[in-house]
């Protein structure tokens, strides 16, 4: 097999586990977890899916990113970055690194410890606000998943 269709393959696979993953939070889990009646009980499921979730999708981030930086090596696709009809090219840089940020350094740094204060004071509220900020992490992403696959099939808008 070709290195590059490898990389191109562990690239989208990683890109669906990963956004697929922050899709499933946002539009399944979170709203449960708000309607669950015990702050206690929502508290504890939460904590345990984040833990399972977090490895999987830092991995998958890893992963997206170490083949996307790989495919632009091999292609020789740099010079991409300085015109503004890649401008997709652009913007899963900025989700990724967004979320590789977000994963690799606030979530186990400074989030899991707000988070947890505020299960304990406002549960129902802390939930809400994590699901408002997750619509907007999915929403980007999903912006950025169809300008990449229109435009690394042709399609630039400028």
């Amino acid at each position: 097999m070709d290195d590059l269709l490898l990389a191109r393959a562990l690239h989208v696979v990683g890109v669906v586990i990963w956004i697929g993953g922050v899709a499933m939070v946002t539009s399944v889990l979170l709203p449960l977890l708000i309607q669950m009646p015990s702050a206690q009980d929502r508290t504890e499921f939460f904590r345990r899916f984040e833990k399972r979730f977090a490895a999987q999708a830092r991995i998958a981030t890893l992963l997206v990113g170490l083949s996307g930086f790989y495919m632009v090596h091999v292609l020789h696709a740099w010079s991409r970055f300085s015109e503004l009809r890649y401008w997709w090219m652009h913007a899963m840089v900025f989700v990724w690194l967004l979320f590789s940020i977000l994963l690799f350094i606030l979530e186990p740094n400074v989030l899991r410890r707000r988070v947890e204060t505020g299960v304990q004071q406002a549960s129902e509220a802390t939930f809400r606000k994590m699901q408002r900020f997750h619509w907007v992490l999915l929403s980007i992403s999903l912006v950025t998943v169809a300008g990449a696959v229109a435009g690394s099939h042709g399609w630039l808008m400028f």
